[in-house]
């Protein structure tokens, strides 16, 4: 059972979880007026959103090791100040360039802000309350990319460009002050030495592989110039995944996904996040676009996303509890793909209590998976590696995430090479992320029908804890 203190640190979290999220994404909104405001065009304002998504790819790799070297504490307060500063000085920028350099500085608070902030609330609980953390942690990352577009719409119309990163500010200072109070200073060691071949090559992979996504998503882009960065990454990735299964201490622990179902979170995991991460793109364009519908109507349904998140919540722990990870996972990946292929057969003569309905169960869907995804990456991790898993987790992840956008902008130029039509282009589109999320449901498919269990409540739960132990066993054994 948590006490006031974790649940309060979990809340904390998720709300440090919804400024990163939300940052990632509201930016877009206000492109046109940030480009007539900062004397560029709007699409040379997509760098402002490409480059903290690439800063925090490439640093939350880093964030296990500089919790290791200076405290988790430490790290989280200075995470947050950073964070919260360069929001500040986000605003205050008058020209393109000191708004790009801020933003990196942005993105390297939020990098270290949530994968360490998870780990503080993580070290230390009993396996049966990680559902419940996480429970607390995920929804209001789910949250941010929905109500972004409405949001960013309304603080753009009626108070400027600006109020997008000012709101950080007071967020900042109340996550600060209860922070101080709330996190306690824990014990710290020696570190190993940092890995700095480790470093530079997985630093120049995911860097390489964002930036490619962000080329890709840019419809003036030739595919040459994709398909070098995509080679630049492919290789760095390759040669930084090699180097990190040699070493003997590694900046990502690659050998925590010998632990079944952490791996299948990371696989599975990365998956459901890239088709979470592209709704929020589709539907408006769908809906704007396709339909006709006005930017207030179409933010108004796509909110319906948040309302399917926000419903199935309560239930989830419970129906952990009841059922397990296997057919939860199942029934969740399952219903994303039907929900978002559904969206194909959406057009502007259909009733709009049906389209909201078909948000609303995909809404459901995507944050009972993450929610089950989230909880088994520590179900069966022992307490000596959840550092190292918490780090690879939080970059797989971050990076399903950002590709969403450019995994969706390739299924639409198929769609449109296909079709020839913009709402032939979507149809195609909702139909092939459909696809990929059913390639997750594949993964669920082959884990044990017990993986996880020891982090569930109930009559099982005995059982289940000693044939993790056994398997937790098994797994150091090979290594």
């Amino acid at each position: 059972m948590l006490d006031t203190r974790q649940r309060a640190t979990a809340l904390l979290i998720a709300g440090c979880f919804f400024m990163e999220m939300l940052d990632g994404t509201i930016v877009a909104t206000a492109a046109p007026q940030m480009a007539a405001s900062l004397g560029t065009t709007p699409s040379s304002v997509g760098l402002v959103i490409t480059v903290y998504l690439l800063t925090l790819a490439v640093l939350i790799p880093l964030s296990g090791w500089l919790t290791a070297r200076f405290g988790a504490r430490r790290i989280f307060l200075t995470a947050i100040v950073l964070f919260t500063l360069a929001s500040a000085a986000c605003a205050a920028s008058d020209s393109l360039g000191p708004l790009v350099a801020m933003r990196v500085l942005q993105g390297a608070g939020g990098a270290m802000m949530v994968p360490v902030g998870r780990l503080l609330v993580l070290a230390g609980a009993a396996r049966t309350d990680i559902p419940k953390i996480m429970a607390y942690i995920v929804w209001p990352g789910l949250m941010a990319p929905v109500v972004a577009p409405l949001l960013g719409g309304l603080l753009t119309t009626y108070a400027g460009w600006h109020w997008l990163f000012l709101v950080n500010v007071p967020l900042g200072a109340v996550a600060f002050v209860v922070a101080r109070r709330l996190v306690a200073a824990g014990p710290t060691a020696a570190p190993p030495p940092l890995d700095v071949p480790g470093v530079l090559l997985t630093c120049t992979g995911l860097g390489a592989l964002t930036w490619a996504a962000h080329l890709v998503a840019e419809t003036d882009t030739g595919w040459k110039a994709v398909a070098a960065v995509a080679v630049i990454a492919a290789l760095a990735l390759g040669a930084a995944a090699r180097h990190l299964l040699r070493t003997a201490h590694p900046l990502v622990n690659l050998r925590t996904l010998d632990v079944a179902s952490f791996r299948a979170s990371v696989t599975g995991g990365s998956l459901f996040w890239i088709v979470v991460g592209s709704m929020p793109f589709l539907l408006p364009l769908l809906f704007q676009e396709v339909f006709g519908w006005s930017a207030v109507k179409s933010g108004a349904v796509v909110l319906f996303v948040f309302v399917g998140n926000i419903g199935i919540k309560p239930a989830t722990t419970a129906l952990l509890n009841r059922f397990g990870f296997r057919p939860l996972l199942l029934v969740s990946t399952v219903g994303l793909a039907v929900t978002v292929a559904g969206c194909a057969l959406l057009t502007a003569a259909t009733p709009l209590a049906v389209t909201a309905a078909l948000v609303l169960l995909g809404g459901a869907a995507r944050s009972l998976g993450l929610t089950c995804y989230s909880t088994i990456a520590f179900s069966e991790v022992p307490p000596e590696r959840l550092r190292d898993a918490n780090a690879l987790s939080a970059t797989a992840n971050q990076l399903g995430a950002g590709l969403g956008v450019a995994v969706a902008t390739v299924a639409l130029r198929l769609g449109g090479a296909v079709t020839g039509t913009p709402s032939g282009s979507c149809a195609v589109a909702f139909c092939l992320l459909g696809a990929v999320c059913l390639a997750a449901t594949a993964g669920a498919l082959r884990l044990r029908p017990g993986a996880g269990d020891a982090v569930r409540s109930g009559p099982a739960s005995k059982a289940a804890r000693a044939s993790a132990g056994a398997a937790v066993s098994d797994s150091r054994k090979s290594e």
